[in-house]
């Protein structure tokens, strides 16, 4: 299976029965193998054009680069980690702080690449030195503590840039996927954050129609009466045609403010990887340094062009586990798909008119998610915070990362919000673990564990166990 090409049929090409399982290098036939593309394409859509949404960059180009950028994955694992690669929501604080409002999309561009090289780096670190190696460096308290941090740092982004533009329609659309991600099973439960989306832009339509415009705040901090849903630029946009690419820019400040998100990466590739691994039965820690590689490669080619950054999905881990089809062909066909979507201007053009109470409803969530995955891994991996060791440097990070404290060095150079949370807490962790008396340092984990790995297997678990229930 020379870099994961070449496919054995499955059997006679139809669904596996009880009990069995598609692996890596099988496929059904190619109509079902189709079909399961389509399935992940749907898995993966909602966030992966969600997130460049937020951050002020292309969806279009973002659904596109998915697609070159799975392709890429799965040729560095040699076909062994059947995984796509939509958006990284790692990056959303970054954003935020670099490029408020989408204004500098080049800059942080540029920042993502250069994370995207240190992912890399770190990739090849860990698959020259072995998976443990990530629990030695970012062990449980600190990785939790930097997720937090990402997601807990966005809040004042929701009340002061979407909320303020539409408070009511950010109210019921936020209601809506709460209620949503309670009361829907299965697949449905899974594409919350896109039926939100979609019930929210067609609330503000019927709010247009019934009460007409409403004061929207503009970015020079003026007012202006203006409908919620301007639909003139889909009309305009061509059905065929290439996103907006664009080159990166290279700022030392927005560097080091990105480069937090590393971390997060890191234990969310690592976390996906041991959820497959689980779900497969296949020994995959001689690949994880890999996949962390490939996922490191494919966002320096994404924000080479203008992309948004990658990470592997939990989403379409899920569909695996009701399929039990670990077909690496279904990825490639998705892959695909998603490239063809990506190259249609007026898809690109419909997301972009996405009202800003909308986003503000589903990212009131969505941040809070992020945040609160910092706390899942504490919980799962017993974090011991009766332990000053562990209790005094996350403390100070996090107060420093979430309240936006800065320390300046020049005029010109100062370290801040998440950049500096997650110094004080690295830095902090890891000297007074080395200063203090083998009696008092943390116990280290037996094994390789993070909120992507339990939270993605027991996620995959309940889908499968629904999808029998269905079938």
């Amino acid at each position: 299976m020379k870099l994961g090409l070449g496919w054995k049929l499955y059997g006679d090409g139809s669904a596996p029965p009880p009990g069995e399982v598609v692996r890596p290098d099988e496929r059904l036939s190619w109509g079902r193998t189709a079909g399961l593309g389509a399935q992940h394409v749907i898995a993966m859509f909602g966030a992966t054009f969600v997130f460049p949404v937020v951050m002020g960059l292309d969806p279009n180009l973002a659904i596109m680069m998915s697609g070159v950028c799975t392709i890429l994955f799965l040729l560095i694992v040699n076909g062994k980690i059947p995984s796509y690669l939509g958006s990284s929501a790692s990056f959303v604080g970054a954003a935020v702080i670099i490029s408020p409002g989408g204004s500098d999309p080049a800059a942080l561009t540029g920042a993502i690449l250069v994370a995207g090289v240190v992912l890399a780096l770190s990739g090849l670190a860990i698959h020259l030195l072995g998976p443990n190696v990530i629990v030695r460096a970012f062990p449980p308290a600190v990785t939790g503590a930097v997720v937090m941090l990402i997601g807990f740092n966005l809040a004042p982004v929701v009340s002061d840039a979407y909320w303020p533009h539409d408070q009511w329609i950010a109210v019921l659309t936020m209601a809506f996927v709460i209620l949503a991600t309670v009361l829907l099973r299965g697949f449905l439960a899974r594409i919350t954050i896109l039926l939100g989306l979609v019930f929210g832009f067609v609330l503000s339509w019927v709010f247009d129609l019934l009460f007409g415009t409403t004061p929207t705040p503009l970015g020079d901090g003026t007012v202006e009466d203006a409908f919620r849903v301007d639909l003139s630029a889909v009309a305009e946009a061509p059905w065929i045609g290439l996103p907006d690419f664009h080159a990166p820019e290279f700022h030392l400040s927005a560097i080091l403010v990105a480069l937090p998100a590393v971390i997060a990466l890191i234990a969310e590739n690592a976390g996906h990887v041991k959820a497959v691994q689980e779900m497969t039965r296949d020994d995959l820690d001689p690949y994880m340094g890999r996949a962390i590689l490939a996922d490191g490669v494919a966002t320096v080619l994404a924000s080479s062009v203008g992309g948004a950054p990658t990470t592997t999905y939990a989403e379409n881990i899920g569909v695996m586990a009701v399929t039990r089809v670990y077909s690496t062909a279904a990825y490639y066909v998705a892959a695909v798909v998603a490239i063809l979507f990506g190259l249609c201007p007026k898809f690109g053009a419909l997301v972009a008119a996405t009202p800003e109470g909308v986003i503000g409803g589903i990212t009131v969530i969505l941040y809070g998610m992020i945040g609160l995955l910092g706390a899942k891994i504490w919980v799962e991996n017993r974090v011991d915070f009766g332990n000053p060791l562990v209790l005094v440097p996350i403390a100070a990070g996090l107060i420093a990362g979430i309240g936006n404290v800065s320390v300046a060095f020049t005029e010109s150079f100062q370290i801040s919000g998440i950049a500096l949370g997650t110094l004080i807490i690295l830095v902090g962790f890891h000297v007074l673990n080395t200063l203090a008396p083998e009696s008092m340092r943390p116990v280290p984990p037996t094994r390789d564990t993070s909120a992507s790995a339990t939270g993605a297997a027991e996620e995959g678990r309940e889908e499968g166990r629904e999808g029998a229930a269905r079938s």
